[in-house]
């Protein structure tokens, strides 16, 4: 993980937000790189979650939310960690986190009696703010700790609007925010964090199908960008680790350098959600079937993912240094073509080729994020780009000048092919979405 963040930060994939300041925990910025690598995990779940089915829309909902929402989701009156403060230190920590009475940051020679640690108490994690001109008029609420209950809330209005009807779901793509007591492990446990949900309504009787469905189409998902079998597990919930809401829940975990973690949830959440919202909004949520006239409330199957979760798991699972003939180390980021930050680097062998290599750079930048450098001998420039996870790199050489050919070079064998410079953006686009 060391080497890993530290390649985050020099090539400009993620580093602290506010750095310059020393930084503030559990929050990130993603560089020139890094937002690349987020944006198009981003559009593919879009496309396969969205545009590829007739049954899901899409919206995008305000941060900020009604506070009656958070009452009704429970989030006010449950969602809370036991903390406990230590007086000596003056920090916070999880009660779980605490062995014994002995402070987490005590030095070993100090004696249990002189850690002097609080009683364990409940610690809210939304993070509050007031909404109004003055602060005697302000009303509280919260930045939302989940992106899933302004779906529920928007129900009956989307349904209406797209005219869809059950079985049918909303999916979107936003931030949300929880008051974390120890962020950790680099991006995985953040103040700040991206979710893409997807809330499916159906009739009672199908929820097992459809639970069913969604668990193997979501895990078919972190296949197909890229993770290995023996990266991946499905974990499903036992009985008493079930959400208050949850008839069935499975995560899909990821094997990080720390351990087997979530990255995504699929749950069974019945019909919590909409009968808590029909209870304290006084607004009715429930459906009539056209056909049969049945008047019930639909169930709900959730599936969530973690954007930040699954960006990191990417940048775990394409980090290779590799030993090559000669004794030479290549680092190399081994990104699915279709997740990669640059989908190809344009390289003339000489600054006395720039204005043709430009030209072909010209033409493929208008279908892909493209970069083109010609600083430096042509196998330190292949260094950089595999260290970044470019799939292809074109070079234009003084060849190129008569037989009108350039050759593309691929980043995990290596190998180089000859091929017309007029063909080569349909052979680029043939491999740069194969598998996906």
């Amino acid at each position: 993980m060391e080497t890993l963040v530290s390649l985050c930060a020099s090539r400009g994939f993620i580093f602290p937000a506010s750095e310059i300041y020393g930084g503030i925990a559990g929050f990130w910025d993603y560089g020139p790189l890094g937002v690349e690598l987020k944006n198009n995990l981003k559009a593919l779940w879009w496309r396969r979650m969205v545009h590829e089915r007739d049954d899901v829309v899409g919206i995008d909902s305000a941060i900020i939310c009604h506070p009656r929402t958070w009452e009704a989701s429970g989030h006010v009156e449950h969602f809370s960690d036991p903390m406990v403060d230590c007086r000596t230190c003056k920090r916070r920590f999880r009660a779980d986190q605490i062995e014994g009475e002995r402070c987490p940051e005590a030095p070993a020679k100090r004696a249990v009696r002189d850690c002097d640690l609080t009683s364990a108490r409940d610690f809210n994690l939304m993070l509050r703010t007031d909404i109004g001109a003055s602060v005697e008029e302000a009303t509280t609420a919260y930045l939302r700790p989940e992106t899933c209950q302004p779906i529920f809330s928007g129900f009956k209005r989307v349904r209406e609007a797209a005219r869809q009807k059950v079985p049918f779901g909303i999916a979107q793509i936003g931030k949300a925010f929880r008051n974390e007591i120890t962020p950790r492990n680099f991006t995985f446990r953040s103040r700040e964090f991206e979710q893409a949900e997807m809330e499916f309504f159906c009739h009672p009787s199908q929820r097992e199908d459809w639970f069913a469905h969604w668990r193997d189409f979501r895990f078919q998902f972190h296949r197909d960008i890229g993770f290995d079998a023996n990266l991946l597990r499905l974990r499903p919930h036992a009985s008493d680790e079930l959400a208050h809401y949850a008839r069935a829940a499975v995560d899909i975990e990821f094997l990080f350098p720390f351990g087997w973690q979530e990255i995504e949830g699929i749950h069974d959440r019945g019909d919590w959600d909409l009968s808590r919202h029909t209870q304290y909004a006084g607004k009715e949520l429930a459906i009539t079937d056209e056909e049969t006239k049945e008047r019930y409330t639909p169930m709900v199957i959730e599936t969530s993912v973690g954007v930040d979760r699954t960006a990191l798991a990417l940048l775990v699972a394409a980090h290779r240094e590799e030993q090559l003939e000669g004794g030479e180390t290549r680092t190399v980021m081994k990104f699915h073509p279709a997740i990669a930050p640059i989908k190809v680097a344009v390289l003339p062998l000489s600054k006395k080729l720039a204005e043709p290599a430009q030209a072909i750079q010209k033409t493929l930048r208008r279908h892909f994020n493209t970069f083109y450098d010609d600083a430096g001998n042509i196998g330190r420039r292949y260094r950089r780009q595999d260290e970044v996870g470019t799939p292809y790199c074109v070079t234009y050489d003084f060849d190129s000048e008569t037989d009108h050919c350039v050759t593309v070079r691929e980043r995990d064998s290596m190998s180089q092919t000859r091929i017309p410079a007029e063909g080569v953006l349909a052979w680029l686009r043939d491999r740069l979405e194969e598998g996906f």
